[in-house]
């Protein structure tokens, strides 16, 4: 069994690091100056890699996790997160509850898109979902100044879509529609897609007859990925009714 300490899942995702991979992550994930993963640092493991490592420290404390997480590696942060979804998944009550707040209280290191969509949903979707200050949290979160932020926003109402509720991403979708950011702009109309693919066509329907002549192209763009190529169309050129 490994030690307890996050040292050494360090050092195991160092010694898998691959220098290609690094620089190839270092510029899909768009590191360079003025870039919104302007100074990541990337060790170059795969997801499958990290995946398959933090089967050996599903252990680790929240200490140990939070040391992780506020790793300048990327891959470090993703493994503490990732570490995290499983702890949640298993833990009880006041566990899961000591995990959500940790997130909440660390969302300056969950920064980058891939971070948000590997553990929004499972952590804060989740912890939510039947709480009364679900939509007062969503809702701040989607306000927030931090693009990271609104996209755990948008993105943890995956968890609702999942389970055939469209309620609570269509009000959060409705606060980001003028959000500046191309990946708030992608995050909204993937999740407006997945309402059409999950819950319902209609209900993905009304919100774009309210709102697509005023979208940013990308968010319709994904949101009517979905439909047949003539719909798609009279969206893009404004020609619906």
């Amino acid at each position: 069994m490994p030690s307890a300490n996050h040292n050494y899942l360090q050092n195991a995702l160092r010694k898998l690091g691959n220098p290609v991979k690094s620089k190839n992550s270092a510029w899909f994930f768009k590191t360079g100056k003025g870039q919104y993963g302007e100074g990541d640092v990337f060790i170059g493991v795969t997801m499958p890699e990290q995946r398959k490592l933090i089967k050996q420290y599903l252990h680790l404390s929240l200490k140990e996790i939070k040391q992780l997480l506020q790793s300048p590696e990327h891959e470090c942060r993703m493994c503490a997160l990732l570490i995290l979804a499983e702890q949640f998944k298993k833990g009880t009550e006041e566990e899961k509850e000591k995990i959500y707040t940790l997130y909440l209280e660390n969302t300056k290191w969950i920064n980058n898109w891939d971070l948000v969509d590997a553990s929004a949903e499972h952590i804060v979707g989740q912890w939510l979902e039947t709480r009364k200050e679900k939509m007062k949290v969503l809702k701040i979160l989607a306000k927030s100044n931090s693009l990271w932020e609104r996209r755990i926003a948008m993105l943890s109402t995956f968890y609702y879509i999942k389970k055939g509720s469209s309620r609570e991403a269509i009000e959060i979708a409705r606060l980001l529609l003028t959000a500046k950011e191309d990946l708030i702009h992608k995050a909204v109309g993937w999740m407006l897609r997945e309402i059409g693919k999950r819950c319902s066509v209609i209900e993905e329907e009304i919100f774009l007859k309210q709102h697509y002549h005023k979208m940013p192209r990308t968010m319709l763009r994904y949101a009517i990925e979905h439909f047949p190529e003539e719909k798609r169309k009279n969206y893009l050129n404004k020609k619906m009714r």
